[in-house]
């Protein structure tokens, strides 16, 4: 692994791995544990504790101890730090899954298995959506994703309306000639805005990047 990690949400230094290798797998870890673990400096590894916690790898707990003594504090990996850690096996266990898939349901089935991701995430961004209008509740969603850490850039048409361009893509590394896998952002999107979205490139077809338009009332763009 390369020097920094980049996740989706932040991008991680090769000393906070370093913590993250450390603390994954194993009983809640103190301070002095981790000092003694590395042979940095208490600052050093504070820092680190403390960029991986605002990043959402790694939670602290208090343990009180028996009698006058202070409490201390314990650390300890999040199922994050999971994905972060194995991100590069993903790229290979994602794509023989979906291949798995393909080869024993037919294309009904597997169009059916998309359907269901695409609503399952839609049930998991809509919550947090609460604008009234199609267009508002777009933004709103584009700035989820972006807070993830999704490349997403919004801008104005020349008629006024909104087109959204989705410049990193989850689903590279499950991309086959049907294309069928990128229906799931589509599909979620339109259950989100409550509204037709069409999708007006594929990076997957040569463009630089996936793009998305509302569809207006008269079948246009807006």
């Amino acid at each position: 692994m390369s020097d920094t990690a980049v996740t989706e949400r932040a991008s991680v230094s090769a000393a906070g791995m370093r913590i993250v290798r450390l603390l994954v797998g194993t009983p809640p870890q103190t301070v002095a544990d981790l000092i003694k673990a590395t042979g940095v400096t208490r600052t050093a590894v504070t820092e680190q504790l403390n960029e991986l916690a605002a990043a959402g790898f790694v939670e602290r707990t208090t343990e009180r101890l028996a009698g006058r003594g202070r409490p201390r504090h314990l650390y300890r990996t999040t199922d994050a730090a999971l994905t972060l850690l194995f991100a590069s096996n993903q790229q290979l266990l994602v794509p023989a899954i979906w291949k798995a898939i393909g080869e024993v349901c037919d294309d009904k089935t597997v169009d059916k298995l998309l359907l269901l991701v695409s609503h399952s995430l839609a049930d998991h961004y809509r919550p947090m959506v609460t604008a009234k209008d199609p267009e508002g509740r777009l933004k709103q969603m584009v700035k989820l994703f972006q807070n993830e850490g999704v490349l997403f850039r919004v801008e104005k048409t020349e008629d006024g309306g909104l087109m959204v361009h989705k410049r990193s893509c989850p689903f590279f590394s499950m991309y086959e000639e049907s294309g069928a896998v990128c229906c799931v952002d589509l599909e979620m999107m339109k259950d989100v805005v409550g509204a037709e979205v069409v999708q007006t490139a594929c990076r997957h077809e040569g463009a630089p990047c996936c793009s998305f338009a509302l569809e207006s009332s008269n079948g246009r763009s807006r």
